[in-house]
């Protein structure tokens, strides 16, 4: 059986973070395996427009279909990056760079993938994180934040990533679920859905965090129900760089991401294999976190 006569597949990745040298040598290596695979990519590609630029366009000439859905770090207004936008201004100019690109964005009507498995709707989300992920007995967000402070443990979108126009994060995040649940309502009621965000819908991937104040920074309780609600096949996610498996209420949660060298380089497997989503991989459902990972991911992110 040659390549075009294999059928497609749809595959995942994340927290690509091609600032790093061998980071970008695994994109570059990056292949389908059929004419006919899609790739998600959920987010934390790199933090200047240009490398997003170079690994989105790299991976479009690839794949079938490229489906990108932002990371804090792409929302980052970094110092070393000559595109000086910030917040919403920011997001829509890499929204405009990916539709050059023939990249799908959660700005564009959410395709329909018909390969095995399917037909599902695939919609990459962007919704952010409202300090909803408290630590233990914290009441409020400047509660929450007075502790991650007393810990050392704070991402470093306390600096870099702005919500402009907006008066915070939170407001941001409050809208972009607004919008969001309004497009997933019009998904038709027969069609299952694959979900794409950078953070997990749920709270309890994070429940294995060496340092759970980072959880702040990891989602919003507004969207716990979603994978009972919108009929989600699988919830594709990054972010934590914890890459597994984890199932709720029977849904798959599926962690994809690549993760810094320090990380990825303590692992058994090979970095940066993308992840099959469909059809579902044999034995999917016992994936624990992977060999050498342990816990995941602290400190000033």
């Amino acid at each position: 059986m040659t390549t075009a006569d294999r059928p497609g597949r749809l595959l995942a990745i994340s927290d690509l973070h091609i600032g790093y040298a061998e980071n970008r040598a695994l994109v570059e290596r990056m292949r389908p395996e059929t004419d006919d695979d899609w790739l998600l990519v959920a987010g934390d590609v790199a933090e200047t427009v240009a490398d997003i630029r170079w690994a989105l366009e790299t991976l479009a000439s690839r794949f079938r279909k490229v489906i990108w859905a932002p990371g804090n770090h792409e929302l980052w207004t970094h110092p070393k990056d000559t595109v000086t936008l910030r917040g919403v201004a920011r997001y829509e100019h890499l929204v405009e760079v990916c539709r050059e690109l023939g990249v799908t964005t959660p700005e564009d009507p959410y395709p329909v993938w018909e390969g095995p498995g399917g037909p599902v709707t695939v919609a990459p989300l962007f919704l952010l994180y409202d300090y909803s992920f408290l630590p233990a007995g914290c009441a409020t967000k400047e509660e929450g934040l007075t502790y991650a402070h007393g810990t050392g443990v704070v991402c470093t979108d306390e600096h870099f990533l702005h919500p402009d126009p907006y008066p915070s994060r939170e407001a941001w995040c409050r809208a972009r679920v607004e919008e969001t649940e309004r497009r997933l309502a019009e998904i038709p009621a027969e069609l299952p859905t694959v979900l794409v965000n950078h953070y997990p819908l749920d709270r309890h991937p994070t429940e294995v965090l060496w340092y759970p104040e980072f959880a702040m920074w990891c989602g919003t309780r507004l969207t716990a129900d979603w994978h009972r609600t919108y009929r989600v096949a699988a919830m594709v996610y990054g972010h934590l760089h914890i890459p597994r498996t984890t199932w709720l209420d029977g849904v798959r949660f599926e962690e994809v991401s690549v993760g810094y060298p320090r990380e990825w380089r303590k692992r058994s497997e090979p970095p940066g294999k993308l992840r099959r989503i469909l059809p579902m991989e044999v034995g999917s459902g016992d994936r624990g976190a992977a060999p050498g990972v342990g816990r995941g991911r602290g400190g000033t992110r």
